[in-house]
């Protein structure tokens, strides 16, 4: 579904960001433990995370206990604000990547489905340009999908035609 809050935008970028290297399983079963460790992801909250709280958020066992993942989180929320200030909201900027709509992608079998396009490509980039981390291109294309700025569900699936 197309997601266009600034506050859950920040969650999925954060999580994404979290999932590198592990499965969508293990983020989504940690979820709730993530909003509570990371004051609801509020990014004005986030950014001004110092090394008391990232050091308590490395013996927190309820997320993913990755320092460099952590201080992402920190530096990430500092460059969304930046983003906010400049563009009036996140969504005004990411958004931009697909020309304020989803994409429409074809998907008919497994093997149809992409880890990256020529947008997670530009997104990634620049969101790199403008200090975020962990923002690869697979990264941003797993935040599309989630976020709803592509339509990778199966053409045979109720849901593609519902979003199309």
């Amino acid at each position: 579904m197309p997601v266009h809050d600034d506050r859950l935008l920040f969650e999925y970028l954060i999580l994404e960001g979290a999932q590198a290297g592990l499965s969508w399983e293990t983020v989504l079963k940690k979820r709730e433990n993530y909003r509570a460790a990371f004051d609801n992801f509020e990014p004005a909250v986030v950014a001004k995370y110092k090394a008391r709280k990232q050091a308590a958020l490395l013996l927190n066992p309820g997320i993913i206990r990755n320092r460099l993942k952590i201080a992402s989180a920190v530096k990430n929320a500092q460059a969304f604000l930046d983003v906010q200030a400049e563009f009036g909201t996140f969504d005004a900027y990411i958004w931009k990547f697909v020309n304020g709509k989803p994409l429409q992608n074809k998907i008919r079998e497994p093997g149809d489905v992409l880890a990256k396009t020529a947008e997670s490509d530009a997104m990634s980039k620049d969101l790199k340009r403008r200090g975020f981390n962990f923002v690869g291109s697979t990264i941003c294309y797993a935040f599309m999908q989630a976020v709803g700025m592509v339509n990778d569900h199966f053409v045979s699936c109720f849901r593609h035609l519902e979003l199309k």
